[in-house]
């Protein structure tokens, strides 16, 4: 979704009539960590691995970090991985998860999480000069 006036109108007068009609964000960024409740041990590497495995083949963008998995797609794309990724760790079974998601979009310009950490980088990069 751009940010062009038009389209802004469009949207607002999707959401004047029907609201549930209203596009989602067409990129997003998605910072998602799975917790597994209930595992046998206090250690989840196993399934933080499995969910990387999944990732990995579903061709998605995204990097791991120390407390979760950063996505960048569409909205449904990444909403559709994180959903897959529940139903993978239940299939191997995990019987409760509990999810913590921050999803983030712009409409001003297109920005990736490489793009993000490069920013703050090179602000710190002239603190040294």
């Amino acid at each position: 979704m751009d940010s062009s006036p038009q389209l802004h109108h469009i949207v607002k007068a999707m959401a004047a009539q029907d609201p549930t009609q209203l596009p989602t964000p067409s990129k997003c960024t998605a910072d998602f960590c799975l917790i597994p409740i209930g595992t046998p041990t206090a250690s989840v590497s196993k399934e933080v691995a499995d969910v990387q495995r999944l990732l990995k083949k579903t061709g998605i963008k995204y990097v791991m970090h120390s407390a979760g998995t950063t996505l960048e797609g569409s909205w449904e794309e990444c909403m559709r991985v994180i959903g897959q990724c529940h139903t993978m760790l239940h299939a191997n079974g995990v019987v409760r998860i509990q999810s913590d998601i921050r999803v983030g979009s712009r409409t001003d310009k297109q920005q990736g999480f490489e793009d993000k950490v490069r920013a703050v980088e090179k602000l710190l990069e002239n603190d040294d000069k």
